[in-house]
């Protein structure tokens, strides 16, 4: 049994909760939707595809919580702002999960210089723009959980994922950055990093892993169950599997020397066979799905 002081750390997912998932959709975003329903919750789904969006929103309804559906390109400012505005004419807003993501999985070499652009737009500056719109309205009311889905590859460099580790490191650092804003200013308003491995939502289809005992491919059901979970206490990370927590301190090591760990856990081969989604939909926003 929680305490009060527990609740207002976490942020309590029930039927007096708004939880707005970004690319909640498809993947992560829609399980995570659809648990937050069956705790009752109203979940505002965003999503740049309206009819993904409105059929998780109706899923919601029938899972027992609330469902509405925003239109919108995370790519876009403007349309960061519109959603923003739209979602707080529903009411106001008690968690936010930054959830949407894209991937290339091309070496630098072959990617587009809008493929690049789309990467970072999406991962890397949509989650401070639609946070920096919601914040204020958390800051009036004394409360509010801000959540981000980064990666693994958030803390570690991987062959075939330069856009997206790129993307990920920016997310992971701008987390950090508020949590210790917020921590400064002495606000109750609390943040969660999640950093995952390969999860099996099909984002990273093909993909593989050299030490499974290690680095499994990550349920999607269950690490939306994590994620939950995970909103609800006072975790600021959420590292997935454990090892992840780990990778940081390979940096610790010399780089010869941290490059031969790296490869001893395969994790430049994982992106070998990497096919991704089917053609036109993987630099659509999808879920969080993240990669070491």
């Amino acid at each position: 049994m929680r305490s009060s002081s527990d609740h207002d750390a976490g942020g309590r997912v029930d039927d007096a909760t708004t939880i707005v998932i970004t690319g909640g959709g498809s993947g992560i975003g829609r399980l995570v939707a659809l648990g937050a329903a069956r705790r009752g919750a109203h979940v505002v789904v965003w999503d740049r595809d309206g009819a993904a969006a409105r059929s998780v929103a109706h899923e919601v309804a029938e899972a027992g919580g609330r469902g509405s559906a925003i239109v919108v390109d995370l790519s876009e400012a403007d349309e960061i702002e519109l959603a923003a505005a739209e979602t707080l004419a529903l009411g106001p807003v008690d968690v936010l999960v930054n959830n949407a993501g894209v991937v290339s999985g091309r070496p630098l070499s072959e990617l587009t210089a809008a493929q690049i652009d789309r990467t970072m737009r999406v991962n890397a500056i949509a989650p401070m723009l639609v946070t920096r719109a919601l914040l204020p309205a958390m800051r009036d009311r004394g409360r509010g959980r801000i959540v981000t889905v980064a990666s693994a590859a958030g803390f570690i460099g991987v062959a075939g994922q330069t856009d997206y580790a790129a993307s990920k490191f920016a997310a992971v650092g701008f987390m950090e950055s508020l949590r210790a804003e917020l921590r400064k200013e002495r606000s109750p308003i609390t943040t969660l990093t999640v950093a995952p491995f390969y999860i099996d939502t099909g984002m990273f289809d093909g993909v593989s892993t050299k030490v499974p005992a290690l680095l499994p491919i990550l349920s999607q059901a269950r690490v939306a169950t994590q994620i939950l979970a995970a909103i609800e206490s006072r975790r600021t990370l959420l590292a997935l599997p454990p090892l992840v927590r780990l990778v940081p301190a390979i940096k610790v090591l010399p780089t010869a020397l941290a490059d031969r760990l790296a490869d001893a856990l395969g994790v430049n081969e994982g992106m070998d066979g990497f096919r991704g989604r089917p053609a036109g939909a993987a630099q659509q926003p999808v879920d969080g799905a993240g990669a070491s």
